[in-house]
């Protein structure tokens, strides 16, 4: 449905050159969704999805053993999608203070939403409400360091951006001036909270609608992609935050681009809530399959060392270590995980003969090892 322009168009000048900025109308839209049977279907549809995933996640020994890396995973995708060139591998290799072959600043903008994921859950969990105050907490932590730690991390922005173009005379999009983004938000933190609009729906809405709004002078694209699972954790609809859309917008990048557009020029939030719902649904199964294969992984490598006897006894527990972080060294077997070094040798070459490890640097000193299996199937669509 086309209802025209979603918002109207201000007078701004920059550098003495007149343009116009976009200023969005409140949500919900106007006129009402129609609730046709297309848009119904697909809220069923992504809903059945999400409930798939919160059952196959439960079937895992323990749920964070897949929240760990699958959150690093969906890091390192929203981050490729600003460009950056850090792979899951290395951002493991990273966090176990490894050497890497990506520029530091990509491996710290991907470590950074980690962090931001983690700090908004936390909050969540503890009762704090999904608010202004929180998505500012969020965007801190997201350019706490490295590139954009200048650009003013956890504030509203106080000067003009645009997207695309030089400046914003020639730029694709002129989102709001400064002096109306604290309204636009302030706006928006009321929509979050009006329960009319069906959880799936109003996380769609949201995102769109923060991203117009482009409320940062940088990190808006992550942090509104953090805003979808924050939105859903806080209903209840996901138990854990194990829903990300990066890989789904990655793939289908210029689409959505496109359709955001649309939504603000031509009003037409049924087409964009199609493409957003097909992303819940796409992704969602994605990421239950991955689990599923996951838990199966599990299950055959243990059993194939508890076949060992007693030469597979540290290999066992090495295992337990693998299966929450599946890039390792001896040294924080040591220091986090209670190995003594000739324990954590011996059962790595156990796990190495096995074939359910490797070393992945090649060096006689300071090796690195990876759960071969584990991360194969988690770097699909990260490489």
């Amino acid at each position: 449905m086309e209802r025209g322009p979603t918002g109207t168009k201000n007078p701004v000048s920059f550098v003495d050159e007149p343009c116009f900025a976009f200023v969005p109308h409140a949500l919900p839209p106007k006129p009402p969704l129609q609730w046709d049977g297309s848009l119904h279907r697909m809220v069923q549809r992504a809903g059945v999805a999400l409930g798939r995933l919160s059952g196959v996640t439960g079937l895992l020994p323990d749920p964070q053993l897949f929240l760990y890396s699958y959150v690093r995973k969906e890091a390192v995708l929203s981050s490729q999608i600003e460009g950056t060139q850090s792979s899951l591998s290395e951002l493991l290799l990273f966090e176990n203070d490894a050497a890497t072959g990506a520029p530091l600043d990509d491996v710290t903008e991907v470590s950074n939403y980690v962090a931001a994921m983690e700090h908004g859950t936390k909050r969540l969990a503890e009762g704090f409400p999904l608010s202004l105050r929180l998505i500012k907490e969020v965007h801190g932590v997201l350019l706490a360091k490295g590139r954009g730690s200048e650009k003013q991390p956890g504030e509203f922005r106080a000067s003009q951006n645009w997207i695309g173009g030089s400046r914003p005379g020639n730029a694709l999009f002129v989102p709001p001036p400064p002096n109306q983004v604290l309204a636009c938000m302030g706006s928006l933190e009321l929509f979050l909270h009006n329960h009319d609009v069906p959880s799936l729906v109003r996380a769609g809405l949201a995102h769109a609608q923060f991203e117009t709004i482009h409320p940062f002078l940088d990190g808006n694209g992550r942090t509104g992609r953090l805003l979808v699972t924050l939105l859903l954790c806080h209903d209840g609809v996901l138990p854990q935050p194990l829903l990300y859309l990066s890989l789904f917008l990655k793939k289908h990048r210029s689409t959505y681009y496109e359709l955001l557009q649309s939504v603000r020029t031509h009003g037409t939030w049924e087409e964009w809530l199609d493409f957003f719902l097909q992303g819940v649904e796409e992704t969602a199964n994605q990421a239950a399959d991955t689990a599923s294969r996951l838990l199966q992984v599990f299950q055959q490598d243990r059993a194939r060392l508890h076949r060992l006897g007693r030469k597979g006894t540290s290999a066992i527990k090495l295992h337990d270590v693998l299966q929450k972080q599946p890039v390792i060294t001896v040294t924080r077997l040591v220091a986090k995980f209670g190995f003594t070094a000739p324990t954590a040798n011996t059962a790595l070459v156990v796990l190495v003969e096995q074939g359910i490890v490797r070393e992945i640097t090649g060096h006689r000193r300071n090796r690195v090892f990876s759960y071969t299996e584990y991360l194969r199937t988690l770097n699909e669509g990260t490489e």
